[in-house]
């Protein structure tokens, strides 16, 4: 068969069917990191090495631990993820022909992964998800920009809107409705409060039906609202 052409995120939302929405929730639950993937036929498959340290290969031979035998641009032996302390980094000096790219930059010795991270091996991309009971916040860089400011009413909106995700990141944003009722508000109030963080969170110029979901995956991923905090 011959080779795929190289896609966007496999776990994309609008993507997943109602069998693989539970699957990626299971492992969420589960708390380690992994990596996801679809082969030829478009099946979606979970990489994860689980809570032992060390290295993992990915190539194309069957002697790999994460083969991807369908891929002729990959690699025999293409590269390694290295795991250490719940943390994971891919490494490619020279191993592959054809490079390992992580947002499409090539990878030149070792990088760290970050969460929502898209490695991309030949014409196959793999979305990493970091494992969230390592999830210490972000690492503030000295000298860097403040975090946005909230007043409490815009905090309180913003951790209603991101309810739901307590169960995992596949989620739907709480409603207007399910705001206004949660915080005692009119739902025009909390209207004008979102209107308000779609724009200190820079998603204004966003088509309307993406900003919500946009909007909450933003303030997680950042930090602006921790998962302790949904309850």
């Amino acid at each position: 068969m011959p080779d795929q052409p190289a896609v966007g995120d496999p776990i994309a939302r609008h993507s997943l069917s109602p069998a693989e929405l539970q699957k990626l929730m299971s492992v969420e639950r589960a708390g380690s990191g992994f990596l996801a993937y679809r082969d030829e036929r478009g099946d979606l498959h979970i990489f994860t090495p689980g809570d032992r340290d060390g290295a993992s290969t990915i190539g194309r031979r069957s002697e790999a631990d994460l083969c991807i035998s369908w891929d002729s641009q990959v690699s025999g032996l293409h590269a390694e993820l290295h795991h250490v302390g719940g943390e994971w980094t891919i490494v490619d000096d020279g191993l592959s022909t054809n490079g390992t790219y992580v947002d499409e930059r090539r990878v030149v010795g070792r990088q760290r992964l970050q969460d929502r991270g898209r490695v991309r091996v030949g014409r196959t991309v793999l979305t990493y998800r970091a494992a969230q009971a390592t999830d210490i916040g972000e690492t503030v860089v000295a000298g860097s920009a403040p975090r946005i400011q909230l007043t409490d009413t815009q905090r309180s909106v913003l951790v209603a809107l991101c309810r739901p995700y307590r169960e995992g990141d596949y989620a739907t944003p709480s409603t207007n409705q399910q705001i206004a009722a949660e915080l005692f508000l009119s739902v025009d109030a909390v209207k004008m409060h979102l209107r308000t963080l779609f724009g200190k969170f820079a998603l204004g110029d966003l088509p309307q039906n993406q900003k919500r979901a946009r909007l909450a995956e933003t303030a997680l991923q950042t930090g602006t609202i921790s998962r302790h905090e949904l309850g």
